[in-house]
């Protein structure tokens, strides 16, 4: 294992992980657990998001003021998110103040009461996430788009679940749901920072034993994605597009060529769809291409908002750049470019505490081990025009496409007919 990364495995199973950055002041902490939204029947829809606002509401020792309060006073940035794979609660401070954000978070981690009243207020300002997201074009069609394409599969529902789910949801259905998945197998504490590891494992690893094992954890679903146009109507000024093909699994070998074919395609201001349907054609302010991976599967996609009548236009314009990285290589300097961008973003990254918490925690559930960063540069040089031409060839393929409209959209036919790569 890298010098640098240490790892204990408590009694119980639950994974600690320091990683020492000597040169920072700064310490980041994370209590991640491998449990997201798609390990939720369709009943259960949004109760990992809906334990995500609870873990902040109380413990036995800690009402929820006492908590912010207690973050702030040692200028502490805290905060949380929830996945489809994992939930993290995370936080970071100065390297003095350890002690106290390792006992906040692993008070509020393992000690949670679920109150009912700060239930009944957090179904609220779910309530307005949820609205929030509707209200916004371009994440809404991101989620209209999921559904298209997983279909029932628990990739394609929101992370925030359903007004008809969580109206349901009280104390007793999130301690179940807790107890049945919070498993300590599940569990993995990272830190990056200025840090000794064995005096942050006797600091936190007593608390964290005392978590008992469950049941077996649920397999999850492989789904078989859907190819299909998906027409949404609704009055906006601009119509937003997305469009879907495979993509692949985050272990996938192919991953760094993966990377470069986004970046090529769509992933910065250099690449081709942002040059030709933006600069040269003028027909959107905002257009990109991205992935999403997860441990079995994943997608490619390009997104855009464009004026209604242009959907056609800029429709076209997208799957003529893909057809293009199917059917001729690269050239080597625009190869060579992407891999400078994503070396370039790699590199920075790295001198952020909370990046490097991020990526000791992912490669462990990943990889269970980690990935050197020289070996991740390496692996990127490595990949070839040929590498790039083959694994357009075999994403891009007409019946692999999913295409989601929202807004004044048009004839579906007439769509259609322009859908061919």
């Amino acid at each position: 294992m890298n010098a640098t990364i240490n790892k204990t495995v408590l009694k119980n199973g639950v994974r600690i992980l320091s990683h020492k950055m000597p040169h920072v002041r700064s310490v980041s902490m994370g209590v991640w657990v491998n449990v997201g939204a798609r390990d939720e029947k369709p009943s259960e829809n949004g109760l990992s998001h809906f334990i995500e606002h609870m873990i902040f509401k109380g413990t036995q020792k800690r009402g929820a003021f006492q908590i912010a309060k207690e973050f702030d006073a040692i200028g502490g940035h805290t905060n949380a998110f929830t996945a489809m794979e994992n939930t993290c609660y995370h936080a970071r401070v100065i390297d003095t103040h350890l002690f106290t954000m390792a006992d906040i978070l692993s008070d509020i981690f393992l000690n949670s009461v679920f109150d009912e009243q700060e239930v009944e207020k957090e179904r609220t300002v779910i309530f307005q996430e949820i609205g929030m997201v509707e209200d916004s074009p371009e994440e809404y069609i991101h989620l209209l788009a999921g559904k298209a394409y997983w279909g029932n599969n628990p990739l394609g529902r929101s992370i925030l679940g359903t007004p008809e789910n969580i109206v349901r949801f009280d104390k007793n259905t999130i301690r179940r749901f807790f107890r049945r998945f919070y498993q300590p197998g599940q569990i993995l504490v990272s830190l990056a920072g200025n840090v000794d590891h064995d005096r942050f494992v006797d600091l936190i690893g007593p608390a964290f034993e005392t978590v008992r094992p469950g049941k077996d954890f649920p397999k999850r679903v492989t789904p078989r994605p859907r190819s299909r146009v998906d027409l949404n109507f609704k009055e906006l000024e601009q119509a937003h597009v997305v469009i879907l093909t495979s993509g692949l699994s985050i272990t996938d070998p192919r991953r760094y060529a993966f990377s470069l074919l986004q970046t090529i395609l769509g992933g910065n201001m250099s690449s081709r769809l942002f040059q030709e349907v933006r600069e040269r054609k003028g027909l959107a302010y905002s257009i990109y291409s991205f992935v999403s991976s997860h441990v079995d599967t994943g997608l490619f996609g390009v997104y855009t908002g464009v004026d209604p009548k242009q959907i056609n236009a800029a429709v076209g314009l997208i799957l003529k750049e893909m057809r293009k990285l199917k059917e001729d290589r690269v050239e080597a300097s625009e190869l060579q470019g992407a891999k400078e961008y994503i070396k370039g973003n790699l590199m920075l990254s790295l001198e952020s505490t909370d990046n490097q918490m991020v990526r000791t925690a992912q490669n462990e559930f990943h990889f269970g081990c980690q990935i050197p960063i020289q070996e991740v540069v390496d692996r990127i040089e490595s990949v070839t025009e040929d590498d790039i031409l083959h694994l357009a060839s075999t994403l891009f393929q007409s019946e692999q496409l999913a295409v989601t409209l929202l807004g004044r959209v048009p004839d579906k036919k007439e769509l259609q007919e322009i859908l061919a790569l």
